[in-house]
């Protein structure tokens, strides 16, 4: 039954791996081998127990007689929740940080990015529109960021070979951005979730590999371009009877939103409660504040037509199921024992986490960041010291831990496919993934392997 369990994993790996050929959608096939898996795992729940929690389970039954039910009971009440409790709290963050982000563009917060931005001057756009994709991911999650920035970037670029250079070097900022920070990427999050990384440990152990592994593609996008680019001149949008704010007011709610999530950290590091309670907290100032300055709307049933939003929605409800699936297909077979047999071969022919490292981003290339993220981080646990430099590696803000963040995050931007960002960017300018490797997966290689090399040095200067 371990190998059954195996199999599906692996197969739903290839399926959302392929997604681009077969037209699956890797948000379903997450959900139905997380759910296939745990069904299978309960109907031979006995074994595993018995074999990996027996004396757990002794103490569960307190005397009483063994039974089937008495089993499903078990896993229900003390394996099946825990995993479902990790998914569920990168999940609410994940919610919490989309609705703080509808709430901010349905009240104008984000129009002021097009009037900055717009340029005929073709590298000066390049840079702006990157610049801000890379400080909004790393501080909103990479998905919704790299939706935002593609809307404005197709608003204002009429050229479609031009945008597909400049949503290239949005989907680099916002993958980039993203895993500098433990908030700004569902992988980064999990690590903080798991207690293995500090948020400011994090983000300065990563700021200058992810810094290269950004700019210096960007860098060469900006080479394939010519001097000027045709701009669309549009005005403001339009926002009939969905909001009435004026400029400081949309200026106070951006405050409120993008500056409470810059609190998070702080608020998990003196209630040490998990930090999907403090981006709920965040949004519930936030509608506070939005029911406080639109108090003559709330009213008001008509709204006007707003694509942004439902790409949002859409895409980050995909993600959200994709997480919670992902989490509970890798949980049960961590559960049968998989798991900790692969990480003791790892630990036996391997024994290295620059290789391993090195694995994560090949196998996110081709099938996803995050499932690769995840694959890796389930090998270990956070650990204590235990005197060699390898052992040292896991505990809390050890190298490993950032490293297949780093990875990973990288690996996603060699092939476009590889993370949900660059499915975005394939969906709205329906570019080609020979074109995308050719153009901008090389770039991002070679940056991202001059930026691993940075992180070994910086790892040898802590040492």
């Amino acid at each position: 039954m371990t190998l059954i369990i195996v199999a599906i994993l692996l197969i739903g790996f290839v399926l959302i791996a392929t997604e681009k050929l077969t037209n699956v959608n890797k948000a379903a096939v997450a959900i139905f081998i997380g759910t296939v898996g745990w069904v299978l795992y309960i109907c031979y729940g006995t074994d595993f127990v018995m074999s990996e929690h027996e004396g757990d389970y002794v103490d569960f039954l307190n005397g009483a007689v063994a039974t089937s039910t008495a089993v499903k009971h078990y896993i229900a009440q003390n394996i099946f929740l825990k995993y479902v409790g990790r998914a569920a709290e990168v999940v609410l963050f994940l919610l919490a940080t989309m609705t703080i982000v509808e709430i901010l563009h349905n009240n104008g917060c984000f129009d002021f990015l097009t009037p900055w931005v717009r340029t005929r001057k073709s590298r000066k756009l390049l840079w702006c529109l990157s610049g801000i994709t890379f400080f909004l991911s790393a501080n909103l999650d990479n998905l919704t960021t790299t939706a935002l920035m593609l809307v404005v970037m197709h608003d204002l670029v009429a050229s479609r070979r031009q945008r597909m250079i400049y949503g290239s070097a949005v989907m680099l900022a916002a993958n980039m951005g993203g895993a500098l920070t433990v908030i700004g990427d569902p992988a980064g999050l999990l690590l903080w979730n798991m207690n293995a990384v500090t948020a400011t440990n994090f983000s300065m152990w990563l700021l200058f590999p992810c810094l290269i592994a950004w700019a210096l593609p960007t860098f060469l996008l900006g080479r394939m371009l010519p001097e000027r680019v045709e701009i669309v001149w549009q005005s403001m949008p339009y926002r009939g009877d969905d909001t009435n704010l004026n400029a400081w007011q949309r200026l106070l709610m951006l405050f409120v939103g993008i500056g409470g999530l810059w609190f998070i950290p702080t608020f998990h590091n003196i209630t040490k409660l998990s930090p999907f309670l403090g981006a709920l907290c965040v949004l519930a100032v936030l509608w506070i504040v939005n029911e406080i300055f639109n108090h003559k709307l709330m009213n008001v049933e008509k709204m006007i037509q707003r694509r942004l939003p439902r790409v949002l929605q859409y895409g980050v409800l995909q993600m959200m199921l994709y997480v919670m699936g992902l989490m509970l297909a890798v949980g049960v077979v961590e559960e049968t024992g998989a798991v900790r047999w692969l990480a003791n071969r790892c630990d036996a022919y391997i024994h290295n986490i620059w290789i391993m490292g090195t694995l994560s981003a090949v196998v996110s290339s081709v099938l996803d960041n995050f499932a690769a993220a995840l694959s890796f981080f389930s090998l270990y646990d956070v650990s204590d010291a235990v005197g060699d430099a390898y052992h040292n590696a896991f505990v809390q803000n050890g190298c490993y831990w950032k490293v297949v963040a780093y990875c990973t995050a990288m690996g996603g931007n060699i092939l476009a496919f590889g993370s949900m960002s660059g499915l975005a960017l394939i969906k709205m300018e329906r570019i080609h993934i020979g074109w995308f490797f050719k153009n901008v997966g090389v770039k991002a290689l070679v940056g991202g392997i001059i930026g691993l090399v940075v992180m070994v040095v910086i790892a040898q200067m802590s040492l």
